[in-house]
């Protein structure tokens, strides 16, 4: 894979063949994406230890992913939705795509009001495959690249690819052949069945939220979670006949607000002593990890368990913060580390990622080397046998898992989120960040203000050393300025002076 040079450079269609060599036995690939799952939201652990948060949650599935295959400690995404999602299917960072905050309404930005900034022109249009729609990025798609080499795909659950009536609010689009419920919302009304997911009796949606394509279980009992589980598992099924590999993208809702009860699991986590919003929350991510069971027991009852790939992986941080702000409000904590959704500390961009790759990730092993949300594109692809020569940001995290080389060293990972989310907290609007080896920057494009931290030694951020390294908060901030133009990121504009805001290398 080659990489990204230019600001304006537009990632291309594909050019992509199939091995030669991978022509007999392709691998089937089951990327399971889940939604606002926070570092901490599961009994894995990701970091040294097990951490309080870690247990309030079950989720044995996942632990028998992580038995199986590679945990990913320092895997990243995007700290919002759309960003993250219209990453992984380009490999373009999100300072080049420019849909740096979450997309619904054509032509309508998302941003909250700000008395301090304007947010630039971002393209709140999602992204497309082929031009013709304003604010918009054009890119490929690592899934059609795996549709023309011969895998049949299938789409099921939250897309968040594109505004409504745009290209991209169809997964189809990108080269899914399948598609189940996938649109331009980034959430839903509503678990519930006995809410018509979101449905009035008639069959008109009460909100973009609603889930559509799920009549047959309206009224039923069945939660979403569930409902999409047995939707992939149905077109699995269909699959299986085709005598082709596939590629499934389970992209769960769950467990994305609203917090409903998942009545399968809800009690149970009363009696463990959670509070009720705690046990709501608990059965959403449970109810999550029993799709991921069901899927596994599906591969290992079909025989295909030893030539399918599994990706474990959320799209941005839990919806929480840390103990700095709104403490009892919200219904989980990436404690931790610090903040959660929206935010560029780490409780908004660190993701719990899995990897098991039969014949390649050994068992229960472990990889601290970072990876980020644009990697999945050239990764999977060189996983299923596809060499390509698009020109994106990604990086393929196969020599990690093979142990044949870094990609993680020297290299610049990088976040631009010029835009105003509007909940409070630390990391949150009008923010930038880089990660290079061990050291972080946070830019904050209104006030001036630098964070600068040593992973190494302060993983959770307690230690701002922007005061105290000098020489590396000036080299940081050259670099992070740099690596902005050159992906030709975009910056708000100050209210107080009507100019651009500076960039990080400026002050």
């Amino acid at each position: 894979m080659k990489t990204a040079l230019g600001p304006l450079l537009a990632l291309p269609l594909a050019a992509c063949a199939l091995n030669s060599a991978a022509q007999d036995k392709r691998p089937n690939i089951l990327l399971f994406m889940v939604d606002d799952m926070g570092w901490q939201d599961t009994s894995v652990p990701f970091t040294d230890s097990i951490t309080a948060n870690n247990r309030k949650y079950l989720t044995p599935n996942m632990e028998r992913l992580a038995a199986s295959g590679m945990k990913f400690t320092s895997a990243y995404a995007s700290a919002i939705s759309s960003p993250s999602r219209c990453s992984l299917i380009t490999g373009a960072n999100a300072a080049r795509h420019k849909v740096t905050n979450w997309t619904l309404h054509r032509d309508r930005t998302t941003d909250e009001k700000s008395d301090v900034a304007t947010p630039p022109e971002w393209n709140y249009n999602g992204i497309s495959m082929v031009p013709g729609i304003n604010n918009t990025f054009v890119g490929g798609s690592f899934v059609e690249n795996l549709r023309g080499a011969g895998y049949h795909t299938i789409h099921c659950g939250k897309a968040h690819f594109g505004a409504i009536d745009t290209p991209g609010e169809n997964p189809v689009h990108f080269g899914f052949e399948a598609n189940i419920t996938g649109s331009a919302a980034g959430g839903l009304a509503t678990y519930l069945s006995e809410k018509n997911f979101g449905h009035r009796q008639d069959g008109t949606p009460v909100s973009p939220f609603a889930i559509a394509g799920l009549e047959k279980y309206w009224g039923t009992g069945t939660f979403a979670t569930e409902a999409l589980t047995q939707e992939a598992i149905k077109a699995l099924d269909k699959a299986k006949k085709y005598n082709q590999p596939w590629f499934l993208y389970m992209s769960h809702y769950a467990v994305h607000i609203p917090v409903d009860r998942d009545m399968r699991f809800y009690q149970k986590h009363l009696d463990r002593g959670l509070g009720e919003k705690e046990a709501a929350y608990a059965s959403l991510v449970e109810g999550m990890d029993k799709s991921l069971g069901d899927l596994l027991d599906w591969i290992e009852a079909n025989g295909e368990a030893d030539n399918t790939i599994v990706i474990f992986m959320s799209d941005n941080g839990g919806f929480a913060a840390s103990n700095e702000w709104r403490e009892g409000e919200l219904h989980t904590q990436n404690a931790p580390l610090r903040s959660g959704k929206g935010s560029l500390l780490e409780g908004g961009i660190r993701e719990p990622m899995i990897v098991r790759w039969p014949g390649h990730t050994a068992q229960a092993s472990q990889c601290d080397d970072y990876v980020i949300i644009e990697d999945f594109y050239p990764s999977i692809l060189e996983m299923a046998g596809v060499e390509c020569n698009d020109t994106i940001d990604g990086v393929s995290f196969v020599p990690l898992i093979e142990g044949t080389s870094n990609p993680s060293k020297g290299r610049a990972l990088l976040w631009n989120f010029p835009n105003a989310w509007g909940l409070p907290g630390p990391g949150i609007d009008f923010n930038c960040a880089m990660r290079l080896d061990n050291w972080k920057i946070i830019y904050n494009y209104v006030t001036g203000e630098k964070e600068l931290y040593d992973l190494a030694k302060d993983p959770f951020e307690h230690r701002n050393l922007a005061s105290v390294n000098k020489k590396k908060l000036g080299q940081m901030s050259t670099l992070l300025g740099n690596l902005l133009r050159e992906r030709g990121a975009q910056r708000p504009t100050l209210k107080a002076t009507g100019l651009p805001a500076p960039w990080p290398d400026e002050l």
